[in-house]
């Protein structure tokens, strides 16, 4: 950095300007981008869901960072999908291209060496070829079965150089064209889910209520009869910091809490034994049904502002029980 160039962002107004020109550039060239979508982009989305093999992302340098990405999308949405990096294609990975795979090469100039190398290979092969160029003149155009324009107006690079708006052009090309397929798919939220069991989505997607509740002997219950005591043992025990008050045939009747507790002792001496725990317990708690996702009890805790609920099956029996402890523990929230 020059004295003079240093002098100048001394302040915050010059480093905020800059951010915002090459926003602005961006923003430009996707509008652009978005303006000449055509009948070429369909082409290449109908060749992409007939696809019975997967579809190869290729591309070098910055091009196969952008290839690379968007794989990962498309694998995530629903559209097998790998990264295959073209100078390694030449010496030896072509094999794990098939003839029933679809590629997709990302070069801006179009002239890139090692994409055009192995061209002529997969075309004797038999692979449908989609590229991503700023060049319709290029030799990777020439290849294509569909050629995908990305020229952009500018570079966000004062100097013109480094790839900055055509990459992000590219990425949101490929975007569009996964975001495409996984509506053509009807690919859902579970499917998606079931392609991220780590992620924090799908553990929120998949994770159920019935995988965290405490069941059986570890459901804290009681009887309407029982005394505060038999009542507190059972919370003592289960560590929920609550006991379900079940009728003979489990179903619900209440709740005791330790709040419960609290508010009674508020109101003047309680009689542990001889007070049965139906008189003290909230009548109306809060339930959850069975078989839902373990993310709509934590939003029930949130909204009604509390650490536990029961579990209630259709017929209005507990089959569970559950706190903000064993959600936080499944990283639910």
């Amino acid at each position: 950095m020059t004295l003079h160039s240093a002098e100048k962002f001394s302040s915050d107004d010059a480093w905020i300007t800059a951010g915002r020109r090459v926003l602005s550039v961006e923003t430009r060239a996707l509008q652009h981008l978005e303006s000449r979508l055509d009948a070429r982009f369909a082409e290449a989305c109908r060749h992409l869901l007939a696809c019975t093999g997967r579809v190869v992302c290729t591309g070098m340098g910055k091009s196969g960072h952008v290839a690379n990405k968007i794989a990962a999308t498309l694998a995530s949405t629903g559209t097998p999908a790998f990264y295959v990096h073209p100078g390694e294609a030449s010496h030896g990975d072509l094999g794990m291209i098939t003839d029933a795979d679809v590629v997709l090469a990302l070069s801006y100039s179009g002239e890139s060496d090692e994409i055009n190398m192995i061209m002529p290979v997969l075309k004797r092969q038999g692979n449908i070829v989609i590229s991503m160029t700023g060049k319709p003149q290029s030799r990777l155009a020439g290849f294509s079965d569909v050629h995908l324009d990305v020229a952009v107006p500018e570079e966000a690079c004062p100097h013109g150089l480094a790839p900055t708006s055509s990459t992000t052009v590219s990425l949101a090309l490929g975007d569009a064209l996964a975001v495409a397929l996984l509506e053509a798919r009807g690919f859902s939220s579970d499917d998606f889910a079931r392609s991220h069991p780590a992620g924090s989505l799908g553990r929120r997607l998949l994770v159920r209520i019935d995988d965290l509740m405490h069941q059986g002997p570890d459901l804290p219950a009681v009887g309407p009869d029982a005394s505060v005591t038999e009542a507190l043992l059972e919370i003592s025990q289960k560590r929920l910091g609550m006991t379900a008050v079940l009728d003979a045939n489990r179903r619900l009747l209440g709740v005791f809490t330790d709040g419960d507790l609290r508010r009674a002792l508020g109101n003047g001496p309680v009689d542990f034994n001889s007070t049965p725990v139906s008189a003290l317990m909230a009548k109306h708690p809060k339930t959850v049904p069975a078989g839902h996702l373990a993310v709509e009890a934590a939003h029930l805790l949130e909204q009604h502002r509390i650490n536990g609920l029961l579990v209630v099956d259709d017929e209005g029996r507990c089959v569970g029980a559950l706190n903000i402890h064993d959600l936080l523990q499944a990283r639910v929230v």
